[in-house]
């Protein structure tokens, strides 16, 4: 899933998503860009993880490990770093889905792989670097 397939793109005023939280995910994705994505070079150059995963959230969560903090930064978002693999040991990704997720993960010198947080759910977008 795309960032915008979240976001919607109408941007009208009749549409519900105009003055979406996720505009502001954009924004900081941006900022944070060259902070993920060097992070993640050194995740996969260590070999603790070939698919890290990088939680964006604007409330407290209990998976990962703090990356950037938006209280620190100024920023809408906060972002932990995870794994894969840490996703499957907590039960986020289902075995019967793992190979279904490898298969889909993007190539990660091109995309940060971010789980997406919000008090209505949760889901997993590719967005690309700058």
């Amino acid at each position: 899933m795309d960032i915008e397939d979240l976001m919607g793109r109408a941007g009208s005023a009749e549409d519900p998503t105009a003055n979406s939280p996720l505009k502001s995910l954009k924004v900081d994705l941006d900022f944070y860009s060259d902070s993920i994505k060097e992070v993640a070079a050194e995740l996969i150059a260590e070999g603790y993880t070939l698919y890290p995963i990088f939680i964006a959230h604007q409330h407290e969560v209990h998976i990962g490990e703090m990356l950037l903090n938006r209280d620190e930064l100024n920023t809408q978002w906060s972002i932990h770093v995870s794994s894969f693999e840490e996703f499957v040991d907590r039960g986020l990704i289902k075995e019967d889905r793992k190979a279904h997720f490898i298969k889909h993960f993007k190539n990660t010198n091109e995309y940060m792989c971010v789980f997406v947080v919000v008090p209505e759910g949760a889901n997993f977008v590719f967005y690309p670097y700058n």
